[in-house]
């Protein structure tokens, strides 16, 4: 599918800020959807900013207006208790797709959506069960979905030479550079629609 103009939900967050770098490193026409544009450094210059809440609906409908494909990287940074917030807000976005006719998205989750839950560490579970209805929101939909499901995510330097794979996990951390690299390449990739995207190093 060819995309041109793609609007990234989260983008002021670590990985966020990565992909629109990504983004725009790959030509596109970036709108960044941002609550505080006072987090945007002045390096990194998005062709368009949108300032709002993920959770607001009108504002979501003012950034899809004209968008040809979503990436959402929605989180809640070191805040692990539990929230609605990343679920209202997909739910927003990909009914907002609907309505202006966007098909396609792209939406960071976590490798630990591979795990069995009893496994799950305790103090992961209501970030992970937010993960979950962000996925069930994601199948629900009648949109071009692919879910990418980073393990750890360093703070480092791209490294290159990952490996994907789908609907397994594979290693066990991703810099944010290279995730931002794999969110933007995944939007584009067909064979990746409706699946899980794992990834890590060899």
């Amino acid at each position: 599918m060819a995309i041109k103009k793609v609007v990234i939900f989260g983008a002021t967050g670590n990985t966020g800020l990565a992909t629109v770098q990504s983004a725009l490193n790959k030509g596109y026409e970036v709108t960044a959807f941002v609550r505080d544009p006072q987090k945007l450094p002045a390096n990194i210059k998005p062709t368009h900013t949108v300032v709002g809440d993920a959770t607001n609906r009108s504002d979501v409908d003012r950034a899809l207006q004209g968008q040809e494909g979503v990436i959402v990287v929605l989180g809640t940074r070191n805040d692990l208790s539990a929230t609605t917030a990343l679920s209202d807000g997909t739910r927003n976005i990909v009914e907002s797709m609907t309505a202006h006719n966007i098909q396609r998205i792209a939406c960071c989750l976590s490798s630990f959506i591979f795990w069995e839950r009893t496994k799950i560490p305790e103090r992961i579970l209501p970030v992970h069960t937010e993960h979950e209805r962000m996925l069930e929101i994601l199948k629900g939909s009648d949109r071009q979905w692919i879910a990418v499901c980073p393990p750890h995510i360093e703070d480092n330097p791209a490294r290159g030479g990952y490996t994907l794979k789908l609907d397994g996990a594979v290693g066990r951390s991703i810099t944010k550079y290279d995730l931002g690299d794999i969110l933007v390449d995944s939007l584009t990739s067909d064979d990746k629609v409706g699946h899980l995207v794992g990834m890590g190093y060899a």
